[in-house]
């Protein structure tokens, strides 16, 4: 680990003159008495026990140089040199280490042949109260430690000790662990960093580049370190809601970067795991107030790139239930924020074609909003029937499903203002030729507030529909839908059986009109084909 903090990978030989017999290159390490100015200028205090660097340079106070091995003179530069090799190395060092190092491997990655010994550690019941914090840090550490779980018979001793030892600080965390020191506030971050921030893999037609594609029907790809990950987010929830954690020490470890990589865990493929951190993420914005502007912006931005790049996000399910939560919370009246993030995204996320993984949590957020303010139906309903499907029929019966339930919630002062687009839309949904759409619209004549909302404006709503229905009723191939279909003209007749008449008698007239429309264009087709037929006979009886 030290030949790696010196600028070069273990198991690699170095020239003997460049290190000067000493295995560290001589020009890697420079004894300082105090702390460079750099670290004064930027605010920034030296590392525990003095490692910290600057230009590339391993920086090393006098006082922690525990043992020299060599001091070697550079006569060139006249600088004295010193080869270090401190008694012990803490985790956080080494972590330190391996950062300034940058080639993102960690320190007890197995591919670079570092494994950490697991050591037996007794149980926090069996030390003295003075000994758990000390044994708190060791059994953290050692719970930094990763394995392959794609090869179960590898390090199998090693990952049961891991597991026991995270199942013990699950119950530590949950019961007896007193308040926590910043040092451990700071542990069980890196520990909770190390072990669940990672590069998600490529989906499996990602990975193979195939083009026929449904989300719907491909296999969720279960995470196969599972049996680790599920108690170290177990760790995560306990750390987050035990009331031994002070927000104001956990939010310095608990950043906005620390929360942007748990936002990357909502792609995971796994929905055990998304299932975690949607509620580990929803209990930090409700605990650490100070991050919840961030989350809700962060969110935003996911949801931007969903809708109009990539079409392809694994957790905007999850997603949508925090906002459902965090939308029933919001104070009245609405902020503009709130109203813009309405029309802004959750209307834009019924483009996509996937919409079917996540409807019911959208429809729930918007059925918030409109709850928490009626005048806002306008903008919701006219904005579902911008982004109506042409040809998608499924989406249309799912569509039709939202604005019922918007509908339920709405009074009739409200629906004036949208009321002639929406009816127009229901009345091509009634004699659409796919039975589904057509029987899911019909439906709308059982619901009682529905229509009592009819009822009220039927003198708008049946001129709109009235065509639909009677064309239903003389074409339509589904007997479910003419069986529906004269429910609700019988309905009708029994609300306004003069407006039923009057709409009835126009209907006669626009059909009338229009095939007289169709009889003269037919007769003029006619005239055309005898002009034609007469000028060829003519021509041929020339030549």
């Amino acid at each position: 680990m030290f030949a790696k903090l010196m600028g070069r990978r273990p198991g690699r030989k170095q020239a003997k003159s460049e290190t000067n017999g000493t295995g560290v290159p001589a020009s890697s390490v420079k004894v300082l008495d105090d702390p460079p100015k750099a670290f004064v200028d930027k605010g920034t205090a030296p590392a525990r026990n003095g490692l910290n660097s600057v230009n590339g340079e391993l920086l090393l106070n006098a006082e922690t140089l525990k043992s020299i091995e060599a001091v070697n003179h550079d006569t060139a530069n006249g600088v004295a040199v010193a080869v270090a090799v401190p008694t012990q190395i803490s985790p956080m060092e080494e972590d330190a280490m391996m950062n300034m190092e940058g080639d993102g491997s960690t320190p007890d990655d197995p591919a670079n042949g570092n494994i950490v010994n697991c050591e037996n550690l007794p149980l926090f019941r069996d030390v003295p109260v003075s000994e758990r914090h000390d044994l708190l840090v060791k059994k953290l550490n050692l719970c930094c430690q990763l394995y392959d779980f794609l090869d179960p018979k590898e390090n199998v001793v090693e990952k049961e000790v891991k597991r026991q030892t995270l199942l013990e600080l699950v119950d530590y965390i949950q019961y007896g662990a007193g308040k926590l020191s910043e040092s451990i506030h700071r542990d069980i971050a890196n520990m909770l960093a190390v072990n669940l921030f990672r590069s998600m893999p490529p989906a499996y037609h990602e990975s193979t580049g195939s083009e026929k594609f449904d989300r719907e029907e491909e296999d969720a790809c279960m995470e196969p370190a599972w049996p680790h990950l599920q108690i170290v987010y177990e760790v995560f929830l306990q750390y987050i809601i035990s009331q031994d954690t002070d927000p104001r020490i956990a939010k310095r470890y608990i950043d906005r970067i620390f929360v942007m990589r748990l936002l990357d865990l909502f792609d995971s493929e796994d929905p055990r795991e998304r299932e975690y951190s949607k509620t580990i993420l929803h209990r930090i914005y409700g605990k650490y107030m100070m991050h919840r502007p961030f989350i809700r912006k962060a969110i935003n931005n996911i949801f931007y790139r969903f809708i109009y790049e990539t079409e392809r996000h694994n957790g905007i399910g999850e997603l949508l239930e925090i906002l459902g939560s965090i939308i029933n919370g919001f104070a009245l009246p609405l902020k503009e924020e709130h109203k813009l993030f309405l029309g802004r995204v959750l209307i834009p996320l019924h483009r996509p074609k996937c919409i079917a993984l996540y409807h019911q949590q959208l429809s729930y957020c918007i059925t918030q909003f409109v709850e928490k303010d009626y005048r806002l139906i306008d903008i919701v309903i006219r904005g579902l029937l911008r982004h109506w499907p042409v040809t998608n029929s499924q989406k249309e019966v799912m569509l039709l499903g939202e604005l019922e339930e918007l509908l339920e919630i709405t009074q009739s002062s409200e629906l004036q203002c949208c009321i002639v687009p929406l009816f127009q839309q229901i009345g091509r949904c009634l004699q659409c030729l796919h039975f589904q759409v057509a029987e899911r619209a019909l439906f709308f004549w059982s619901n009682e507030h529905i229509v009592s909302l009819i009822a009220q404006n039927r003198s708008v709503i049946l001129p709109l529909i009235f065509e639909a229905l009677e064309k239903n009723t003389a074409t339509h191939w589904h007997h479910s839908v003419n069986g529906l279909t004269m429910n609700v003209r019988k309905m009708f007749m029994e609300m306004d059986e003069n407006l039923f008449k009057e709409c009835q008698l126009k209907f006669k007239e626009n059909e009338d009109r229009a095939k007289e429309i169709v009889d003269r264009r037919e007769a003029a087709w006619k005239q055309l084909e005898a002009a034609g037929t007469t000028e060829e006979s003519t021509a041929l009886r020339q030549t």
